[in-house]
């Protein structure tokens, strides 16, 4: 039997680990060669003429998204054999939304990618819930193990924080100009993604197996 392409189930003892300080760079790796380019877009231009083909900064920051995204993923795959699941999603919606802006030079369609997939995983996990399965265990499988309650409700927690990152980013990109919506996907995404996941430190605790097996 060929091995499968997707990552195997959080469960699966077969499942291949990556060190996850290096999984944290090619998640995040690719959204920080973003705000680069469009931050530095001139600069860039002067010193590899070629990117001026693709337009100003922000369809610059695009092209080099997308290749930045196709690197992390072949990383992973020539590291485990498979693609993460959220990753892969996340970057199929990247090279079409990201294709459309270089092909039609309209920056609203990468400005709609972070609605699209926060959206999808809020839908994904919300609707797990509904038929009985939690899916939140392939972004936390190698951080911690909870019971079934825990994952319930952690899930559902991270299904609805999705959804309201997904109105917050329609909210800035429809306001504000675009080096202040890519300055708040990199600079203010992170630090509330950050801080919710604090948060949800207490309910990790309460329902951690970990901690159950520890006062045994």
């Amino acid at each position: 039997m060929n091995p499968p392409i997707l990552e195997r189930d959080p469960s699966d003892p077969r499942k291949k680990e990556i060190n996850p300080l290096l999984k944290l760079a090619l998640e995040l790796g690719p959204l920080l060669v973003f705000f680069f380019a469009n931050a530095r877009g001139g600069w860039l231009v002067e010193r590899f003429p070629a990117l001026a083909a693709f337009g100003g900064p922000i369809f610059i920051a695009t092209a080099l998204f997308m290749i930045a995204t196709a690197i992390a993923l072949a990383v992973s795959w020539s590291l485990t054999r498979t693609l993460p699941m959220m990753p892969l999603v996340s970057g199929v919606v990247v090279f079409v939304f990201g294709g459309l802006t270089l092909w039609l030079q309209d920056d609203v369609f990468i400005k709609m990618k972070p609605t699209i997939i926060n959206t999808l995983f809020g839908a994904v996990l919300l609707g797990g819930l509904w038929f009985g399965k939690s899916l939140l265990g392939y972004v936390f499988d190698s951080a911690f193990s909870l019971d079934a309650e825990g994952w319930r409700k952690l899930t559902l927690r991270w299904g609805l924080f999705f959804l309201f990152l997904a109105i917050v980013n329609e909210i800035v990109w429809r306001s504000f100009s675009t080096d202040t919506w890519v300055a708040f996907k990199v600079w203010g995404i992170m630090p509330i993604t950050i801080l919710f996941t604090f948060s949800q430190m207490p309910l990790i605790m309460r329902h951690s197996l970990d901690e159950k097996l520890q006062k045994k």
